[in-house]
């Protein structure tokens, strides 16, 4: 397209192996869609098995060298890293932009996001702190100190083409591991155009490789049966985690995996509204409802019901819908036919099941996989979108009386990622957090997500946590040394 021309231009396309830019084994090539337009905007290389193996070589290769490194000397690097992508944020937010879809408010968000990993943890590089002790039986010194696992397989999804990869790429350099990351194939571009940004940060070869793929199975399965795989850390759903759980059982490879999300969003009789209403609008239409954090089920009191639906159908009905990359525009397309689809049969289900469209709810005509901003009310019990992800920028509301009522559906789901409420009783606000199953709460707040928090759920959401200093020991193993003196 000639008004992307200038800017992809100079984006690579092909594998990112050993510091090296390398074709493909077998010439195979797929091609990456913009979902405004659904025109094809890049042909990139996809990975083989072959390829996948040369990648882990040239990890396996760089690791002594990288885990010897000072931690001082990782974290400048890191810092460096951090620095270069604050520098080319607006040339990285419009990539993202065009490769994803979201409108361009949302991708320089997640290019400062995504650049805050690096920084954060160059400062956690030099934070790996150990123990010595003695031993109260034996009198020996237990000395414990954290050392790089190793080798760690990256695969991350599209909703966050640049931060769901700093994400990880941060610890683990932080922790001395060599990384081989697998980008989502709808997604592929901005990871490769960050490369020479890593590169020019001072990356040693070898140390972060790329390798997109329309294979992602048999490559991904590929690198985890590889005995110099250490690590395998995931961010994707979770019925692709459990498959990979399975697969890393085979080598007893360390999991990291940030699966799927069903958050409520509660919001009591006592609650400030109108900040409910801003903190909703962040939970529901950050990334256009495409996040595993996204608010699902909105659960409102009966006294309040009535005020919250109006505000927030007045919100979302004010969003313009658009090319992400046009000025004004809040509301870009979905990523793919496949997204919009869902969302589409999610809408009509609890539709036909007698929920109230207050606005949306109906697809537009033209090119795009557009779907506009949406508010249900009255949702029934029975709609399949209270029990699945929506990802997309659908709100349903449904009311409540009680406390222990509200807890006891926030509950009612598989998933265990993120929940959020508002209210003015900090007693009441604490007193719920503590009784919701969830790995994270927001506490009248609509964001959670901070590279200086661990990040994760429980149940089937996942295991482990990224950010904060738990981010860095997923990429490390403790050891333990008795010794006398």
């Amino acid at each position: 397209m000639p008004m992307y021309d200038n800017l992809l231009a100079n984006v690579p396309t092909d594998l990112w192996i050993g510091g090296q830019w390398r074709k493909f084994s077998d010439g195979a090539r797929f091609d990456v869609i913009d979902p405004a337009t659904e025109n094809k905007i890049a042909s990139v290389a996809s990975a083989s098995v072959d390829d996948a193996k040369a990648a882990i070589d040239a990890a396996q290769d760089a690791f002594a060298g990288w885990a010897a490194k000072k931690p001082r000397e990782r974290a400048e690097i890191l810092r460096k890293a951090f620095e270069v992508i604050v520098r080319d944020a607006e040339r990285f937010a419009k990539l993202i932009t065009i490769e994803n879809g979201k409108a361009l408010s949302d991708s320089k968000g997640e290019v400062l996001y995504s650049a805050e990993f690096f920084r954060w943890n160059a400062e956690e590089a030099v934070r790996n702190i150990g123990q010595v002790y003695m031993a109260p039986a034996s009198g020996a010194r237990v000395v414990a100190q954290h050392k790089p696992a190793g080798v760690a397989v990256l695969v991350t999804p599209w909703n966050f083409p640049a931060a769901m990869a700093t994400r990880k790429i941060g610890p683990a350099l932080a922790a001395g591991c060599p990384v081989v990351l697998k980008p989502a194939s709808e997604t592929p571009l901005t990871m490769l155009a960050l490369m020479p940004l890593l590169e020019e940060a001072g990356v040693p070869a070898g140390v972060v490789n790329v390798i997109p793929s329309r294979r992602s199975g048999p490559v991904v399965s590929a690198m985890l049966h590889d005995p110099r795989v250490r690590v395998v850390s995931f961010t994707g759903s979770t019925e692709v985690g459990r498959k990979l759980l399975h697969e890393a059982a085979d080598n007893i490879l360390k999991p990291a995996m940030e699966l799927g999300g069903n958050a409520p969003f509660i919001v009591f009789d006592d609650a400030d509204i109108d900040a409910a209403i801003e903190g909703a609008m962040i939970a529901k239409m950050r990334n256009m409802g495409e996040a595993c954090t996204a608010a699902n089920r909105f659960y409102v009191h009966e006294k309040v019901h009535g005020e919250f639906a109006k505000k927030l159908t007045d919100k979302m009905a004010s969003l313009k819908m658009g090319n992400g990359l046009d000025d004004g525009v809040a509301l870009g397309p979905l990523v793919n036919k496949e997204g919009r689809d869902k969302v589409i049969e999610l809408v009509d289900d609890a539709v036909k099941r007698g929920a109230q469209v207050l606005t949306g709810g109906k697809k537009p005509e033209g090119p795009g996989f557009f779907y506009p901003a949406t508010v249900l009310d009255n949702v029934p019990d029975g709609a399949k979108m209270l029990n699945e992800e929506i990802f997309g920028p659908v709100a349903s509301i449904q009311t409540f009386t009680s406390e222990d009522e509200a807890i006891r559906r926030a509950n009612d789901t598989e998933y265990g990622l993120v929940a959020y409420l508002y209210t003015k009783d900090l007693s009441r606000g604490m007193r719920v957090s503590e009784k919701l199953d969830f790995g994270m709460i927001g506490l009248n707040r609509g964001l959670v997500s901070d590279p200086a928090a661990p990040f994760g759920g429980t149940k089937q959401s996942g295991l482990g946590r990224e950010g904060a200093h738990e981010g860095l020991l997923e990429f490390m193993e403790t050891q333990y040394i008795s010794v006398s003196w």
